[in-house]
């Protein structure tokens, strides 16, 4: 998949996200779903499937992961 360009994709941080320190910023795209550290906006992204995307958050939200 190409790399998403960090200035035209609509990034978006977790409401949730409090510590400036450890922040990911996610953009969904066409045919995928985008992460990036917060810090570093035009650094390396990391770009998977939208149901890969899914999964991970499930197995979050469902304390998989703790």
């Amino acid at each position: 998949m190409p790399a998403p360009d960090p200035t035209t994709s609509h990034w978006r941080k977790s409401s949730r996200s409090t510590d400036q320190a450890n922040c990911v910023e996610v953009a969904f795209l066409d045919r995928a779903v985008a992460v990036r550290d917060s810090k570093n906006p035009t650094g390396a992204t990391l770009t998977v499937t939208p149901q890969a995307w899914t999964a991970f958050t499930t197995a979050l939200r469902d304390g998989e992961l703790d």
